[in-house]
């Protein structure tokens, strides 16, 4: 008669195969659930980075307050230049429209709207303030700049929005024309320190601006890195050293005074000025003598 019960042999070999089914499903569904945590610790750092890039940028808008308290305190421009405030407001703009649902995926770049949206509001402050206290020829060369940037701006947001109909490619051209906008915005700043190494001086490179472009130039860097978006990681690649070049141009030059220009002797002014104060004497001396004979004559 035959056996109900299975041989031991065969319940060995489905147990085994049953502890094998389970030890890979529990395998599986343990590497499913680490990468889905690594996959929100990737979410939760990539916001928390572009929260500190918003901060650090913020820093960077506001860090010419001084200097623009100074210029209307003096009501003067001085040797200050508004192209790093024209490149910027350009690059705000650019940086607005690349963040909303109109290029982006809905609303994955947040983060870059609202900071970007501040910083204009800020670049149009200052590029106002930097027109109204500036010289003629200043206030004409700054309007030309300005109207070229407002131009620069409408022509590719025109033409992303209405001539591109995915947002791949919209990216592609709004980030494309944000990246050599905000490299240029970078560069900007070499001319201050051209003049930075002429004279000697920092005067006109203050040290908050300097610390506060790189420290947001790296932070954007990581935030486009972890967000694999190249479109906003490449250009603080070249922000990241320019930014530490000014730092370190800044450190060098940082305890020296303005060297200011010799006046060279000119012997012709210099015979001119004593003949006009040999002139003077004369006739002071001349209206002294008129004055004292009249009284003299009065007298007698």
């Amino acid at each position: 008669m035959a056996s109900i019960y299975s041989p031991p042999n065969e319940c060995y070999i489905i147990q085994a195969k049953v502890l094998k089914s389970y030890s890979t499903f529990s395998h599986l569904f343990l590497t499913i659930n680490t990468k889905i945590q690594q996959e929100n610790m990737i979410v939760i750092l990539h916001l928390a980075v572009g929260l500190m890039g918003n901060a650090a940028s913020f820093l960077l808008y506001v860090a010419p307050i001084w200097t623009f308290a100074r210029i209307i305190k003096k009501r003067s421009t001085e040797e200050f230049s508004s192209v790093p405030y024209i490149i910027s407001l350009l690059n705000c703009l650019l940086y607005t429209w690349y963040g909303l649902p109109v290029v982006s995926n809905q609303w994955e770049n947040f983060p870059i709207i609202t900071i970007n949206g501040l910083g204009i509001l800020f670049e149009l402050s200052f590029i106002i303030i930097f027109i109204w206290f500036t010289s003629p020829k200043q206030k004409l060369k700054t309007r030309i700049m300005t109207t070229i940037v407002i131009l620069i701006f409408s022509t590719t947001a025109l033409v992303s929005a209405y001539l591109l109909h995915d947002h791949h490619t919209r990216k592609r051209l709004v980030g494309s024309v944000g990246l050599l906008v905000a490299v240029a915005m970078y560069a900007s700043p070499l001319v201050v320190m051209k003049k930075v190494i002429e004279t000697k001086s920092v005067e006109y490179m203050p040290f908050s601006l300097s610390f506060f472009s790189f420290l947001a130039s790296a932070l954007w860097l990581a935030y486009g890195l972890l967000g694999q978006d190249l479109l906003i990681a490449a250009p603080n690649i070249v922000g990241c050293p320019l930014g530490a070049l000014q730092l370190v141009v800044y450190c060098k030059y940082r305890n020296r005074v303005m060297e200011e220009p010799k006046e060279e002797w000119d012997v012709e002014k210099l015979d001119q000025e004593d003949i006009k104060q040999h002139l003077q004497i004369a006739v002071v001396t001349t209206d002294d003598k008129i004055n004292g004979k009249m009284s003299q004559n009065v007298n007698s």
